[in-house]
């Protein structure tokens, strides 16, 4: 499995934010869900190398958050909700600095494929600035992916576009899980059932459910993903 989680916790003072949840991931698309507060940008910070767990294990790809961080982040890509982008350069540029990070092999080729993936072609000379919010998430992407990773991370990566915009980012996050592993945290329901493989619905820092889409509305009699949540983050 590229994920491994084992009894992973984090404790804010006297607040368990993430209490004692375990799950794993391979190849495909994982939906990451629970309402605000449940502990999901938690567990992905903590994958990602960004904060410490308090207790718990938690690998990637056979390595160790703690102990191999920069192994970690090597082998994962991340795009967090808020999506820190340098505004004030142009797309090409910004990915060329982020190919320097990484010290990319032929990095124009790489900066090349990555923008007719991503479909940035007819912006990739324009400031990040001044691009929709469509087109930065798209530039965000660019950059998590860059390096090739086997394993992405994405936090609300459809925050606020517009129905077109939608179709194109579902697409490419759909065409991504085919060849790596893929968690994805949502709050739009349709998303996930378009997406994901699998689910896993966390909620006061706990797992409540780890299963396919179809068992899991099959379980609990119900006809949609949402009507499962509702009832599972409202008992």
């Amino acid at each position: 499995m590229s994920i491994e989680v084992e009894n992973l916790t984090k404790v804010y003072g006297s607040q368990k934010a993430v209490d004692g949840i375990s799950f794993t991931a391979g190849k495909g698309v994982l939906g990451f869900l629970g309402p605000n507060g449940a502990g999901k940008s938690t567990t992905m910070k903590i994958l990602t190398g960004f904060i410490p767990q308090t207790s718990g294990t938690a690998r990637v790809n056979g390595y160790d958050v703690a102990a191999q961080s920069l192994e970690v982040r090597r082998h994962i890509g991340y795009l967090p909700e808020s999506n820190p982008l340098y505004t004030d350069m142009y797309v090409k540029e910004a990915l060329t600095f982020v190919a320097g990070l990484h010290r990319l092999y032929q990095p124009q080729k790489r900066i090349a494929e990555i923008i007719e993936q991503t479909g940035l072609g007819p912006e990739q000379h324009k400031l990040i600035g001044q691009l929709s919010k469509g087109y930065r998430q798209r530039v965000g992407l660019a950059q998590a992916i860059l390096h090739n990773p086997e394993v992405l991370v994405l936090d609300e990566p459809t925050s606020g576009l517009d129905p077109n915009q939608l179709v194109g980012i579902r697409q490419l996050i759909t065409e991504l899980g085919q060849t790596k592993t893929v968690i994805l945290s949502t709050h739009i329901m349709q998303e996930v059932e378009a997406v994901c493989n699998r689910v896993v619905i966390i909620n006061k820092g706990k797992i409540v459910a780890d299963d396919d889409l179809a068992s899991l509305t099959s379980a609990y009699g119900e006809s949609s993903l949402e009507k499962v949540f509702i009832r599972l983050t409202n008992p």
